[in-house]
This record gives C-alpha cells, structure tokens and sequence, in this order.
C-alpha cells in the first residue's frame, strides 16, 4: 500500500480511493510507452548510417513539424471520437514506424519511419493526459492532480530505468543499433491491449455523452471542443503558460538526446573496458547512465508535488526552475568546450532530474486553465507549441553543432533563453493548497 503512504500527508485523500486497478493501468500505461529501447541509441543509429548532425537536426525538425500539423486535429479527434480509440491508433503507428525502422538505411527511409512515429506522437501526446485528468474528475480528486500525475508518470520513468538496461544488453549482443527498433514492437503491442482495457467512461468528459456519445451529431462535439480551445488560449494567464511550459519542453527535447555523443566521446577517452569493442562499451556505459538517470527522475517526477509545494504557487515553482535550467545548459556548454565529458554527463543527468519535476506541475497549470470537455484537445495546444519550436530549434542547434561543436551551441542557446526569459515570466495567481 505504498501510494497510500505517499499520500497520507494529504489528510481525507487516504479516504478517496486513489488506490485502485486504474491507477496500476496508468501507471502501466507508462511503464510500456517509455520502454523504447531506441532512445539511449538514436543519435548514435543516425551516425552509423551515414547521418551528419544537421541531417539528424532535419529528421527530428520534419518530425516536429508532422506533428504539429496534426497535434490539435488529433486533440479534437481524441475528445470528439473517444480518446482510448485515439491512444489506439497512436500504438498501431509507431509500431509500424518501429517495423520501418528496423529495415532503413539512408535518410529517405528514415523520414518515412518518421512520419508513423510522427503519428503515433500527436495522437498521443495530451490524450492520455486527458484520459486521467477525466479520471480524477469522475473521482472528484482533481485538486490532487499534480501529486497523483506524478506518482503514476514516475513509472514511465521506471521503464525508461529498465529499458536502458534490456536495450544495453540488445546493443551488446546483436550486430548493430537497428535491432533496438525491433524488441521495442513487444510491450507496444501489449500497451495496445492495456488501452483496449480502460473503462469506456473515460472517452468523453460530458456523463451524457459517456452514456450515449452517438446521440450528440459529431459536428456539434467538434464544434463546442473548438469554442473551448479558442476561449483558453484567449486568456492572457493561459497563453503565457503555454508559451513557457512549451519553450521548456521543447528545448529539453531538442538537446536531451545529445547526450549520447558526448557519452561516446567520454568511451573514447577512458581506458577502462580495454577488453571490448568501442560499440560494446558505448552499449555498456549508455545503458549504465540512462539506468541511472531514470531510475533517479522516476523518484523525482514522484517528488514533483513536494518540490511545488515548497513555493507559494505552482506559477513560482516553474519560474524557478526554469531559471535553474538555463544555468545547467549553460554549464553543459563550459565543460564541453574545455573538454570534461564526465561533469556535463552529471548534469546532464541533473537536468534530466529538473525537468522531470517541472513536467507534472506544467501539467496542473495548464489543466487548471482547460475546460474538461476539451482536455485532449487544450493540451493538444501546448503539445503543438512545443513541435513547433523543436521543429525551428533541432536544425538549427544541428547545423551549429557540425559548425562550432556541442559545447558553444549550448552555451549559445543558454544566452538565447536568458535574453527571452523576462518575456517569458509566468505571473503568480493561484495560490498552493
């Protein structure tokens, strides 16, 4: 009964039944999603096939940009069709990217891989968010949503953890990086049957429409659903947040995976592991850092409503940590260009810690500001924010880093976000219970 102690602090929300089957589903949910067995070894599977970096930059941009032209149509699609068909269709695309993947070998193929996994993203991202924001609200327990949100994301980051280890032990036994595409169709296709088994009742946020949803003319849900999307990003609180949460994310997505270079060049450096292969020690140390690295941002995404709670807003928290980010990429960048490898992996790893802290606050920000008949579809609206910007920053950051190296683009985009932040401030408006 440990999510109960966890909570016991909170008073009566012992006595309101958040222990339960759902939350072990969404806490699966993210234990499977995040076992991606690709992601320690991404960068380095472009660089094996013959990629240079502001290639990888256009692959990730053209990614971004798939997204972003479907993120709010599949927001709306999600709230006005059912958001479990939704999350179902998500999984079947990225299957297929992981399949095409698998077989590719020049960039051509990889965009084509990139537009399933592109899918498989916007039909995902904000949906499930909804599906368990609607959940605490059939519950009546939203005014607990950022302490609950991050207990069960905290399982996404458990499999990360894992699915460091397992993907180490793919890279270390088979022939090159492409096989980690193909063991990652595995618990994808067991997340597909774990979202065919949520409850129906939480497709649609209106109790009527959960009864009867065909009863309500699919023109008038698309049309209300947009009417709430507009009237939120009309508010000035709102829109601010959305641009904030979204630089954040959007920048940690566009440089959080160039840690994998900067680990390559730190195998090349040391003298341990003699008896094995530069790949089979990238494999070994890889899998060892993100081991660590998500089993530590496991523990803090569950921290994640202590750390807000140490502030007197959400709004303040996220300030805060915003700042602390710039700091970080700004260190990135000074020990990268002086060469000590080892200290922008820490924090490297440090970074990865704040942003899984940020993360769930951001989340009861923005979900504080949505009306619940368009959650999907409002966090739709940040998701797209956030593609955009990934999809401007990735290759540009590329084109810098094959021309001044990984150390001053970092310490280049730090000076961008310092010069931005000012405009940028979230104000303080709701205060913390």
């Amino acid at each position: 009964m440990l999510l109960y102690q966890d909570f016991a602090h909170h008073g009566d929300i012992v006595d309101r039944a958040i222990y339960d089957r759902q939350y072990w589903k969404f806490s699966a949910y993210g234990f499977l999603k995040n076992l991606r067995f690709f992601d320690p070894f991404i960068i380095l599977f472009f660089l094996e096939t013959g990629l240079k970096f502001l290639e990888i930059g256009m692959l990730i941009s053209f990614r971004e940009i798939i997204i972003n032209v479907l993120e709010i149509p599949s927001g709306v699609l999600a709230d006005a069709f059912g958001r479990r068909k939704s999350m179902m269709l998500s999984f079947i695309s990225y299957i297929i990217s992981f399949i095409i993947f698998f077989f590719s070998t020049t960039f051509h193929t990889h965009l084509f891989a990139m537009f399933f996994f592109a899918v498989g993203e916007a039909f995902r991202t904000g949906t499930h968010k909804a599906l368990i924001l609607e959940y605490l609200r059939q519950k009546d327990l939203l005014d607990m949503k950022v302490h609950y949100y991050g207990h069960t994301r905290s399982w996404s980051q458990m499999g990360s953890a894992v699915s460091a280890v397992l993907a180490g032990l793919i890279v270390f036994f088979s022939p090159g990086y492409r096989f980690v595409f193909l063991f990652s169709i595995v618990p994808y296709i067991l997340g597909l049957f774990l979202i065919w088994s949520y409850p129906v009742g939480l497709d649609f946020s209106n109790d009527n429409d959960t009864e009867n949803p065909e009863k309500i003319h699919i023109k008038i849900r698309i049309k209300n659903t947009l009417k709430d999307i507009l009237t939120m990003v009309k508010g000035v609180a709102s829109r601010r947040a959305l641009i904030n949460t979204s630089l954040s994310d959007a920048v940690f997505k566009s440089i959080k995976d160039y840690l994998q270079p900067v680990l390559l060049t730190l195998v090349i450096s040391i003298q341990v592991l003699s008896d094995f292969s530069a790949d089979e020690k990238i494999s070994i140390l890889s899998s060892s850092v993100y081991f660590v690295l998500y089993f530590i941002t496991s523990y803090a995404s569950k921290q994640s409503g202590n750390f807000a709670n140490q502030f007197k807003t959400y709004e303040s928290s996220l300030n805060f940590s915003f700042i602390l980010g710039i700091i970080f990429i700004l260190f990135i960048g000074i020990f990268m260009y002086i060469d000590l490898n080892v200290f922008s992996v820490v924090i490297f790893i440090i970074f990865y810690i704040l942003q899984n802290l940020r993360k769930p606050i951001a989340v009861g920000v923005l979900s504080s500001q949505m009306p619940a008949t368009a959650m999907a579809s409002g966090l739709s609206v940040k998701s797209q924010f956030k593609t955009a910007l990934v999809a401007v920053f990735s290759p540009i950051l590329g084109f810098l880093m094959d021309r001044l190296g990984l150390g001053s683009t970092f310490l280049l985009l730090a000076a961008f976000l310092t010069l931005l932040y000012p405009f940028i401030r979230l104000r303080q408006q709701k205060n913390l219970e």
